[in-house]
This record gives structure tokens, C-alpha cells and sequence, in this order.
């Protein structure tokens, strides 16, 4: 079995910032309202015609290329994690391959939201350890302001989301590696709450002409829905869960932990966790307050943007971990 190295981190995000002071003017919320529940001070918003889901991962993936000293021919596979594809069908893994202009390689795409990147990695690190690929490319990228309710009706999702995307390079450990990379993922899920946080429509089962025909102030079942409160209680208990899974699988304590990196749903649920864990303010990587909730995007911002801030070391022990629709739930333990 083979060794999964992360060799390079990038990210993008769109230029246009979106302050809560502009939400304001918009629907009836506040600047203190949004911070003191989410954290979040600003999120971006993308140019629908050239920031896409698929332009943005593209953007991430260069830069983890250019980090990892590393030319776009030497990918094996593209795994791309999103809710938020340029189209319903197909998925943006294969625009990617033709935007690097890249061989006919193999591209997947992970539906697994808030904790799809985790997922994809996961994916990715199979590939490797049994020896099918040896360059794996990892994107997660959301493009969420489209499909927002930016209205009274839609505040309490909408306030919440954001634009972006993030880019690892996983590689196959070379001589002398034995020691880094990815120890395990660990993945989980509880269908029985599916409906708590999703996009109903459109579906298979309820189509656009349906929409269509249905028109009215009471169907708003193609606008995002959280049961904010059920999702919240259930998300800090199962991302302390999965953390310390990861830990216990690979005979470490937490205490051993350099950096958290959570899905960037909401800073009081990263708050939570550090509370509840022990964890010092040096263990744990936050930048909601810039973004937003970026969902499958989340993880690979942060570990960005934690890489450019010297934050995330050779030699050191990261732990990404993240929760979300589905219910999903999943983790990474990395010894970079």
C-alpha cells in the first residue's frame, strides 16, 4: 500500500466583496445580527459569466500546481466536490480536464456538500494507496450566490453562503516519505435528516414544468432550506466524534493535534468545538469571517490559505474535519 501526499494547496476567490452592511439593504438583517450568529463579516459574490464553479476550480488548481512545482500534465484523475455545478449534467470534473487541456484522464464528481471535499479526498487516497493513480487532482468549488433568496423570505440561509474555491495536488509518497501524508479519512452519514438542509427542487420527481406551473409566493423549494437549530446541535456533536475517530484509529491523542481545520459553517460551531476539546486558539483555523459558508470549498480555502500564513508545516499533524447535508460527516488525519 502506497502513501497519499498533499504536495500543493491554492485557492480562489471571487473579486467582488459582499459586506453584511450590503445584505442590509436587501432584506431585514444587521451587521450585529449576522456576526454575532455566523461570525461571517463579508462573503463573495462571483461575476455569473466568468467566475463559474469550473473557472474558479481551474484558478485553485493552478496555483496548487505552481506550490507544488508541478506542470498539469502530470494529473492521473480529477475528483471535483460541489453542489453547484455550471450545469445539472454533466459535472465540472470534465470541464476541468478540457480547461487544463489535459488527455482523456478519468474525472469524478463528489455530491457530498459541506463535506464533500473530505469525501473527495478520501476518494483520491484510495486511488493512490492502491497504486491505480499516482497524481491525483482534488477540487472543491461552490458558486452558492445565484441560488440565493436575497430577500426577507431567505435571510436565515442566505446571510450564511458564499463563493469560492480551493485546490489540493495529492501525490503518491516517494523514498523517504514514509512518515507524511494522509493516515486515514474516515466517512459517515444519516439519511434519516436529509431534508433539514437541502435543495428540493428542481428533482426527478418535482421538474421545472412543475415549478413552473406551481408559481407563487409559497413555493420556494428551489431556494436552499436549514433547519438551523437541528443542524447545529447535531453538527457539534458529530464533528467531535469524527475528530477524535480519526485520532483514536491511528493511536494519537488529541493533545498531539497542530492544526483543526473545520468546514466554515458557522464560527460558533468551530468555537464550540475548541471549547470542548481543549483546543488552544493556535489549533484551530478559521477564516468564515471572510467567506462565508463556501461548503465543499470551505476546507480547501482554509488549508490555503493556513499554508500561506506558515500555519501548516512539514512535520506537523492536521486534522480536517466537516459536517453538512446529507447528514454527512467525515474526516482526514495528515501528517504533512
Amino acid at each position: 500500500m502506497y502513501r497519499s501526499i498533499v504536495r500543493g494547496v491554492g485557492h480562489y476567490v471571487p473579486k467582488r466583496v459582499v459586506r453584511n452592511s450590503e445584505l442590509e439593504a436587501l432584506m431585514d438583517t444587521s451587521d450585529t445580527w449576522i456576526r454575532e450568529r455566523t461570525g461571517i463579516e463579508e462573503r463573495r459574490f462571483s461575476d455569473l459569466a466568468t467566475e463559474t464553479t469550473s473557472a474558479m476550480g481551474v484558478q485553485a488548481t493552478r496555483l496548487a500546481l505552481e506550490r507544488a512545482r508541478m506542470e498539469a500534465s502530470e494529473i492521473d484523475l480529477i475528483v471535483f466536490a460541489t453542489l453547484s455545478p455550471d450545469y445539472y449534467f454533466p459535472g465540472p470534473g470534465v470541464q476541468v480536464q478540457q480547461a487544463l487541456g489535459l488527455p482523456e484522464i478519468g474525472a469524478i464528481d463528489i455530491r457530498n456538500q459541506c463535506s464533500g471535499f473530505v469525501y473527495a479526498l478520501s476518494v483520491a487516497d484510495q486511488f493512490i494507496k492502491t497504486g491505480m493513480y499516482r497524481t491525483v487532482l482534488v477540487i472543491g468549488s461552490e458558486l452558492h450566490s445565484g441560488g440565493l433568496d436575497l430577500t426577507d423570505r431567505g435571510r436565515a440561509v442566505s446571510v450564511i453562503f458564499g463563493d469560492g474555491a480551493g485546490a489540493v495536488i495529492v501525490q503518491r509518497a516517494g523514498e523517504g516519505e514514509a512518515d507524511r501524508g494522509i493516515l486515514s479519512t474516515h466517512l459517515h452519514s444519516q439519511g434519516e435528516h436529509a431534508e433539514e438542509l437541502a435543495l428540493l427542487e428542481p428533482s426527478t420527481r418535482h421538474w421545472v414544468h412543475k415549478i413552473v406551473a406551481e408559481q407563487s409566493a409559497e413555493n420556494t423549494g428551489y431556494y436552499p432550506y436549514m433547519n438551523g437549530n437541528f443542524v447545529f446541535k447535531h453538527a457539534v456533536t458529530r464533528f467531535i466524534e469524527v475528530i477524535e475517530e480519526a485520532f483514536t484509529y491511528n493511536n494519537l491523542d488529541v493533545s498531539q493535534l497542530d492544526l483543526l481545520v473545520p468546514h466554515q459553517a458557522n464560527l460558533r460551531i468551530s468555537q464550540f468545538i475548541q471549547q470542548s476539546m481543549g483546543l488552544g486558539d493556535h489549533q484551530v483555523f478559521n477564516n468564515i469571517q471572510k467567506y462565508g459558508n463556501t461548503t465543499a470549498a470551505s476546507i480547501p480555502i482554509a488549508l490555503s490559505e493556513a499554508w500561506e500564513q506558515g500555519r501548516v508545516k512539514p512535520g506537523q499533524l492536521v486534522c480536517l474535519a466537516a459536517f453538512g447535508s446529507g447528514f454527512t460527516w467525515a474526516s482526514a488525519l495528515i501528517r504533512w
